[in-house]
């Protein structure tokens, strides 16, 4: 086979993404750490997913906009780090490609390498070991065998083999990978990818191959979030969300040149949260508006309206929270615009709670095993309806898809790089709604870095990792993102934890219990504290999280 087109493209991204969803619990089970959130598997599913779906209901026999397709749904719908990591691939790879009807061997491996370039320049620190490891020996193989062949199986044979090679290596460049002995997840999850791209090419089945019509079949999981209940429906100034797509026509942009910049202007008179995306053919809007009838209207001059969806927000919102409300009264409340807010990510009643009460305007439900997406952290931050937001995600994991929401959304946006919930909680309190986003970002993410986090959960399997002995079901204790003891007893794994993240000049231990913790256990925790470090004082509250019986803040 020497070309592929865009729609055998759009056949091999169904069957890639296919492949990964029967495989995500494995990729989940190489997670390092024996912690019960190892989601690479669920996070590049559902990023994978998303980018299909898009693809399946977007392609054409050109490539290059098959793969834009592609490009803009992993870019929505990328969760954690190696579903951000897999969209960025991706959006270089529809870069090189863009303006390619079909391509053979040497411009998809071509491809595929500068998608890899892409990726690198959106990690802050790559790390070797990893998804970026095997993306890059894959490619780099790929463009070697298409100078000698043109056949583009025969190129995708040669990523493949060497993609299975490179993460047979990863062990070797990331001692930790070595030490559990497990191979990378995240690169596992590409060459389940590529394994799919390469059976589509040749026509072969998959082992335990389920063919599926639609891409919505391959949704694993469905994860709930309200960003609602800090709102009341009287407050939604613009009723209506509104999507549509404008098929550009020749005729109407010989009087309406299209121009991206002023043509996301234009619609911004109608409304707010909009967002374009478009490329030669086609441009995708999304607006809240009270019209939607104009917005549709000012589409119309550059081209014909398609996948056109009109929602009544009001009408939803009454739905989740049950309100009692006119709408027609809703209509007529004049609405103060937020000037300043703070989106942040928790997990557990309570902490959502405690972070409200020091500031922060919305909560995403999410963290551990249910990381939000870049589309999930956009919609929160449309709910609130302020001017310029600050994005705390309160987990490593969420960090990046954090940016990439605040790159596409269109107002004044910025991340401050909170790990954890008790570095989330000292950044907030650092947060001066006087202040410009630049100046929050640099004190708030300060404050963080002055909090000490200790965490405890129970371990999923057995392991020896950084010389700690661990068994399954134990409890372990966590401090900076590394295991420092290990034991059948929760109260001793506490104690040795608190021994060892307090120290004679910390003045405040916060513990907060999780869900299956009573309020009288946690007070035996506290007794501790205080008979041991009396220097410092101890406050307690009832966090409701799930996984993680005690999370501690130390500062």
């Amino acid at each position: 086979m020497k070309t592929i087109d865009g729609l055998k493209f759009a056949e091999m991204i169904k069957l890639g993404a296919h492949h990964l969803y029967q495989n995500a619990d494995y990729v989940d089970s190489l997670n390092v750490f024996p912690v019960p959130d190892g989601d690479t598997g669920t996070n590049m599913n559902l990023s994978m997913t998303s980018g299909a779906k898009e693809t399946e209901e977007n392609a054409v026999a050109h490539i290059g906009q098959t793969a834009q397709a592609l490009s803009k749904g992993l870019l929505m719908g990328a969760r954690g780090n190696s579903g951000v990591i897999l969209s960025q691939l991706f959006r270089g790879f529809g870069k090189a490609i863009e303006n390619e009807a079909t391509v053979n061997g040497g411009q998809f491996a071509g491809a595929l390498k500068y998608g890899v370039e892409t990726a690198y320049k959106a990690v802050m620190k790559p790390v070797e070991g990893t998804i970026l490891t095997v993306a890059k020996d894959a490619s780099t193989i790929g463009v070697e065998k298409a100078a000698t062949t043109d056949d583009i199986i025969e190129v995708m044979e040669a990523i493949v083999k060497e993609a299975q090679a490179s993460l047979e290596r990863t062990p070797d460049l990331l001692a930790v990978l070595k030490e559990v002995g497990v191979v990378d997840s995240g690169g596992q999850g590409l060459v389940y990818v590529y394994e799919g791209f390469l059976a589509c090419l040749k026509g072969e089945e998959l082992p335990a191959r389920t063919i599926v019509d639609s891409m919505d079949d391959l949704v694993s999981a469905e994860h709930h979030r309200s960003v609602q209940g800090f709102m009341n429906t009287a407050d939604i100034e613009f009723g209506y969300c509104t999507e549509f797509m404008v098929k550009f026509e020749d005729d109407k942009l010989q009087t309406s040149p299209y121009d991206e910049s002023e043509f996301r202007q234009g619609l911004s008179q109608f409304g707010d949260s909009l967002l374009v995306i478009s490329d030669d053919e086609v441009a995708k809007v999304h607006i809240h508006t009270e019209e939607p009838g104009d917005a549709l209207s000012y589409g119309q001059k550059f081209g014909s309206l398609i996948k056109i969806k009109i929602e009544n927000m009001r009408q939803q919102h009454l739905e989740i929270v049950g309100e009692n409300y006119s709408v027609q009264n809703a209509a007529k409340k004049e609405v103060v615009k937020h000037p300043y807010a703070v989106v942040t990510v928790a997990m557990g009643a309570g902490i959502s709670e405690l972070l409200k009460s020091v500031g922060a305007s919305a909560i995403i439900e999410g963290g551990q095993t249910m990381n939000p997406s870049t589309e999930d952290i956009v919609k929160a931050i449309e709910a609130v309806g302020a001017e310029r937001v600050l994005i705390l995600p309160n987990n490593k994991n969420i960090i990046m898809a954090a940016q990439q929401a605040a790159d596409v959304i269109g107002i004044e946006a910025a991340v401050v790089p909170t790990k954890t919930v008790p570095e989330g909680l000292a950044a907030i309190l650092a947060f001066n709604p006087e202040a410009e986003v630049s100046v929050n970002v640099a004190a708030m993410t300060e404050a963080a870095s002055f909090v000490k986090t200790g965490q405890v959960t129970h371990a999923v399997r057995d392991t020896s990792i950084d010389g700690v002995e661990i068994t399954k079901d134990d409890f372990m204790g966590i401090s900076g993102g590394k295991i420092i003891t290990s034991a059948p007893s929760l109260e001793n794994v506490m104690k040795t934890l608190l021994n060892s993240i307090i120290d004679e000049d910390d003045e405040i231990v916060t513990i907060i219990y999780g869900e299956d913790i009573s309020e009288k256990d946690a007070s035996v925790i506290v007794s501790y504290v205080e008979d041991n470090f009396d220097h410092a004082e101890v406050e307690l509250y009832n966090g409701k999280q799930p996984l993680y019986p005690y999370i501690i803040s130390v500062e």
